[in-house]
């Protein structure tokens, strides 16, 4: 295919896409107040509306909530399953929102199994930290979510193998024992059959179809951290919404 020159994203979207990532890497933290919409405009050269359309984008998609006040940071209500908890953790400090918990259900090293071997980039059968832990708010099960990591990381943050729950999740962890930062994800949603030991974890009978998000995680230097795979309890939805321009 013919390589093109790539347009550059509408001077809206530019604005969002630079407030987004400012949340994202937990500049902007939970309830910080962003400029008023005159100074975005000055600042970046544009009309009043254009920065307004930015803003509108920011609400959209979940990041931030408007009033009299002004605009504010809050990712409190956008989450559904738990690849977006970095966000949330870097944005306010916890990877939960108001009325959730988490139950570790097991932590250890492991054996990789092929998929797992295929995604972190190691041999099938070198040891692997497995953690299985269970979200949960007031409505029952939000996800039930199996996170895999290289087995190396257990000699720099042992935590990792014990069923017990991380204060800084494992991104905020690895970050602080090794600096690894994670930087890009990839999410694939699909349906799977739900796994005979998961069914009871979940509520449902076992070979049910189940919505699952299977999460890639990679690091600044394009190595990756964490492969997890969640499936979505019973009635939860993945939703996202969008100005279409």
């Amino acid at each position: 295919m013919t390589p093109r020159v790539q347009r550059a994203a509408p001077p809206f979207m530019q604005i969002a896409d630079h407030f987004r990532q400012k949340i994202i890497d937990g500049v902007l933290t939970q309830d910080t107040k962003l400029p008023p919409i005159a100074e975005i405009a000055e600042e970046w050269g544009v009309a009043t509306a254009t920065a307004a359309k930015g803003i509108k984008q920011l609400q959209a998609e979940g990041y931030v909530r408007s009033s009299t006040q002004g605009t504010f940071v809050d990712l409190g209500r956008k989450l559904t399953s738990g690849s977006d908890r970095l966000q949330l953790q870097r944005a306010t400090g916890s990877g939960f929102r108001p009325g959730e918990h988490v139950e570790i259900l097991s932590a250890g090293l492991t054996p990789a199994p092929i998929e797992v071997a295929e995604a972190l980039g190691v041999e099938e059968g070198a040891p692997v930290v497995r953690r299985q832990r269970r979200y949960l708010d007031d409505d029952g099960v939000i996800t039930l979510s199996t996170s895999w990591l290289q087995g190396e990381l257990a000699e720099s943050a042992p935590e990792l193998i014990v069923a017990e729950a991380l204060p800084k999740m494992t991104f905020g962890l690895i970050e602080e024992r090794t600096g690894r930062r994670t930087v890009r994800r990839r999410d694939v949603v699909g349906l799977r059959p739900v796994p005979e030991d998961a069914a009871p974890l979940l509520g449902v009978e076992a070979g049910e179809p189940a919505l699952t998000m299977t999460n890639y995680y990679w690091d600044q230097h394009g190595s990756m951290t964490e492969y997890a795979t969640d499936f979505l309890g019973a009635g939860r939805q993945l939703t996202a919404e969008y100005d279409l321009n």
